[in-house]
């Protein structure tokens, strides 16, 4: 069993990956962080950039979780690459929510909206508190 959580470095992506840390720490599950932090097309890393995947898996480290990163381009599509991580029923993924208006979900889409619906195995949707 994986657990996989959607990451962004905003509180819901923080609330999410603080879940799925709890989640794989509970289930002794490997924990695949799915990145999508914005870096430039094409290009390897940033130094920035480099350093906060660097922290993010040595927070991992920290809490003793078997873990990967998964960093997305900014063209990778989030949803679709949450949802090509799942390899068995019995994987979970945590995703952030946020309010959206129904007016700016029809415009720009929804992530948590897809994994929600299209997702072949459990989805535990967190919010920021």
């Amino acid at each position: 069993m994986n657990v996989i959580v959607g990451y962004r470095p905003n509180p819901e992506g923080t609330a999410a990956l603080n879940r799925a840390v709890v989640e794989a720490q509970r289930s002794g599950a490997r924990l695949l962080v799915v990145n999508s932090s914005e870096k430039p097309t094409g290009s390897p890393l940033g130094i920035s950039e480099e350093r906060a995947v660097d922290a993010l898996s040595q927070r991992l480290v920290e809490a003793g979780v078997h873990h990967d990163v998964r960093q997305l381009d900014l063209d990778d599509d989030p949803a679709e690459s949450i949802l090509s991580c799942v390899s068995d029923p019995s994987d979970l993924v945590v995703i952030g929510l946020r309010q959206r208006s129904p007016i700016g979900k029809l415009i720009a889409g929804s992530v948590a909206q897809r994994v929600l619906l299209e997702a072949a195995c459990p989805v535990l949707a967190v919010k920021a508190l």
